[in-house]
């Protein structure tokens, strides 16, 4: 691993201007710069970011600061007393003075990319619970975080001796850890108005629109979430980082709500979004978790606050291009929504194609078309994306166009699940009343999502066509009469429409077939696979009520020697095992799943046969072993299912200092998903194991059976 010089949070370095998403698309003409930001609306019309108000047409983003506040605000009196004359003045100088506005020195000998901005009146408690090791070391490996691993104490699930622990830190490391949690907490804001060593820069949100549950909702954007820093990786300058705040208070997209997000959301998102990655999904990521125990959130109850620092190369989704080129003739109950701005349309699909997908094949020089090659791009990675989820069971819950990232990754954790007892129709969000987004429907969902953005580019694609296939230019529409939009339109929407279905459910039933492929530990590809081995045995599992996750791991454990007659009583205990991963052992005619189970891996066991001497494993000196290794590398042994994540959300609840080490070490059992946790495959009884062993083989079970379909709600 590569030794990289790390520095403080302020003095990650910005990339150049070409680089950065703001500095190449139109801002809110309300915060036309960070210079005018800075100088203009903080200190003068801070209501700016904090008011529900619709943007105009061009706008990509609007700059807004991190002020995580409770909503509505509690603007308090003048003291001494005094008589108000402008109230509206007032309210502008009470949000001025909690605006991160003040120069704060950074006490870093590092020269600082950015410099670093705090409020006169605002200075909440902020504890840091949970720190991602695995984002620091894939996205921002040169983050220098301090003593923060020290401070989080070590991971454990059992409790641990009480001991003193003499801190090792220096003032530079406890230094480097304050900074952080300052900045990921929305305590402290980095900025640079006017830069004259490198870009300027400023947080920001952004604008998109989007169909929520397929009804079109009009403006949406960033309510809760704020970009605070972009740094490229220090091994490719290519790749930028974007890191974002959740939680982070209002925006001028909330609408109605606090933009802050509680404690029990942001756990479930900040693990799994490691947890995905684990498993070889693509996501966004989580670096860090920051509990603001002072600040009250209304929802169901009432709850705490708390920031999730999420980190991705971008957070464009589907519903961006939507808002710039929306459905016509929509009725819509929402907060309204601008009509289409071709030329805003076009200056982020260049963007995007050009600086985010780095599409092959386009001659920019040359000026190719690039707005079907876009859309099959898109589509060809939601659809890896949507594939993954189907052969590890994972289920989004609010798969709107607002939810579908451009990169294809999984985005926005709200009321995921991962199967326990596999059901192909199983609902894991209760808002969802119709089962729109049910697992068996996700394919079809990222079919709707794109549909939507082959809407949303469809003019463009059009013109483009109409051009000899060329790219469309600054000011492409505006000359354009609404006859020609009309047919650009009609054109641009039918003709690439069957070749991008055909691609993503071509590609989506590749990928699916390969990876459950490979949880089968096969590598050659079979045309029969899916009617002869794989749909059987999902048909089995849902028949038997069985774990989804559970049977695929005892199966790694499969090998073609337990058929003969011989090893009889080998296989009896072996489906034994597999029946075992049941809540209903009672309701089970086990004569008759025990022959069916036979019959399945009869056929299983001739297909594996298939493989021992083909050129698929050539080299390996035991075919079985090779084979049962592949196997337990693609199978979890520990899943983030939902009574984990209910447990574990009440204890840190109720005592931080005990909960963050809980969490610490169940986000290691799930970046680390396929080790043996507490001790699999020992018969050693679960009582006489030591205590932190005894209790990770307790969260690799199925739970308490009232978690079993367990549904949870998009409030957070």
């Amino acid at each position: 691993m590569a030794n990289y010089r790390k520095v403080p949070i302020s003095s990650l370095p910005l990339p150049p201007s070409s680089h950065i998403v703001t500095h190449n698309l139109t801002p809110d003409p309300a915060t036309l710069s960070p210079a005018e930001f800075f100088s203009d609306a903080l200190p003068n019309k801070p209501s700016l970011q904090r008011r529900a108000r619709l943007l105009s047409k061009e706008s990509h983003f609007s700059y807004v600061n991190p002020m995580p506040l409770e909503f509505p605000y509690e603007i308090t009196p003048p003291d001494p007393p005094a008589v108000i004359e402008d109230k509206a003045a007032y309210i502008e100088q009470w949000l001025s003075e909690r605006e991160a506005r003040y120069l704060y020195p950074v006490s870093s000998q590092i020269q600082p990319s950015l410099n670093k901005y705090t409020s006169k009146l605002r200075d909440r408690k902020r504890e840091l619970i949970g720190l991602s090791e695995t984002c620091l070391r894939d996205c921002l490996p040169h983050l220098d975080v301090g003593d923060a691993f020290e401070v989080l104490g070590n991971p454990a699930l059992a409790p641990l001796i009480e001991e003193e622990i003499i801190s090792t830190s220096s003032p530079k490391a406890e230094a480097a850890r304050q900074e952080l949690v300052d900045v990921l907490s929305g305590h402290a804001v980095l900025m640079a108005p006017e830069s004259s060593f490198g870009p300027s820069f400023a947080p920001w949100s952004a604008r998109y629109s989007g169909h929520q549950f397929g009804s079109w909702a009009g403006q949406l954007g960033d309510g809760r979430a704020i970009s605070i820093h972009v740094t490229p990786h220090p091994e490719d300058a290519e790749t930028t980082y974007e890191i974002q705040l959740k939680g982070a208070g209002r925006t001028p997209f909330s609408r109605t709500a606090d933009g802050l997000a509680v404690l029990r959301s942001s756990i479930r998102e900040y693990l799994c979004s490691e947890a995905m990655h684990a498993l070889s999904i693509p996501t966004t990521r989580s670096l860090s978790l920051i509990s603001l125990p002072d600040l009250p959130v209304t929802r169901e109850r009432t709850e705490t606050a708390c920031i999730v620092t999420r980190v991705a190369e971008t957070f464009i989704r589907i519903g961006n291009f939507e808002a710039l080129n929306p459905p016509s003739n929509s009725f819509f109950l929402g907060g309204g929504q601008q009509d289409a701005d071709y030329e805003a349309l076009r200056q982020l699909g260049e963007w995007t194609a050009g600086r985010v997908l780095k599409l092959k094949g386009i001659d920019w020089e040359a000026g190719d078309a690039w707005g079907k090659e876009l859309l099959f791009d898109v589509a060809r990675r939601n659809a890896r994306m949507v594939a993954a989820w189907q052969a590890y069971g994972f289920m989004h819950g609010v798969m709107n166009t607002d939810n579908i990232s451009i990169l294809g990754l999984t985005i926005d954790y709200g009321p995921y699940a991962f199967m326990d007892v596999f059901d192909s129709y199983h609902i894991c969000n209760h808002s969802d009343g119709e089962g729109r987004y049910a697992y068996k429907y996700q394919p079809n969902m990222i079919i709707y999502a794109c549909r939507a953005l082959l809407d949303a580019l469809s003019p463009l694609i059009g013109a483009e066509v109409a051009q000899g296939n060329k790219a469309v230019q600054p000011g492409w529409a505006s000359s354009a009469t609404p006859e020609t939009l009309v047919s650009w339109r009609t054109e641009g929407k039918q003709l690439p429409k069957v070749e991008m279905e055909q691609i993503l459910e071509e590609t989506c039933a590749t990928e699916y077939g390969n990876l459950m492929r490979k949880r089968l530990g096969l590598r050659r590809q079979e045309k029969t696979d899916q009617r002869e081995i794989v749909q059987p045995l999902l048909d089995m599992m849902e028949a038997q009520q069985l774990d989804f996750h559970g049977t695929f791991r005892r199966l790694a454990f499969f090998h073609t020697g337990m058929m003969k007659e011989d090893d009889s009583e080998r296989m009896e205990v072996f489906i034994k095992g597999i029946l075992s991963g049941t809540p209903d052992p009672d309701r089970m005619e086990h004569g008759k799943v025990t022959e069916e189970w036979i019959a399945w891996l009869d056929k299983y066991s001739a297909r594996i046969e298939t493989e021992r001497h083909g050129e698929e494993w050539a080299g390996e000196a035991d075919f079985d072993s090779a084979r049962q290794d592949a196997a337990k590398s693609v199978n979890p042994r520990f899943v983030l299912r939902q009574w984990v994540l209910e447990e574990l959300i009440k204890k840190v609840e109720a005592d931080h200092d005990s909960g963050k080490r809980i969490m610490a070490k169940v986000m290691q059992m799930a970046c680390m998903p396929f080790e043996p946790w507490g001790a699999e495959g020992d018969d050693i009884p679960s009582d006489d194991l030591p205590a932190e062993i005894r209790e990770e083989r307790r969260l690799c079970g199925l739970g308490d059976k009232r978690f079993l379909g367990f549904q949870c709600s998009c409030s957070s």
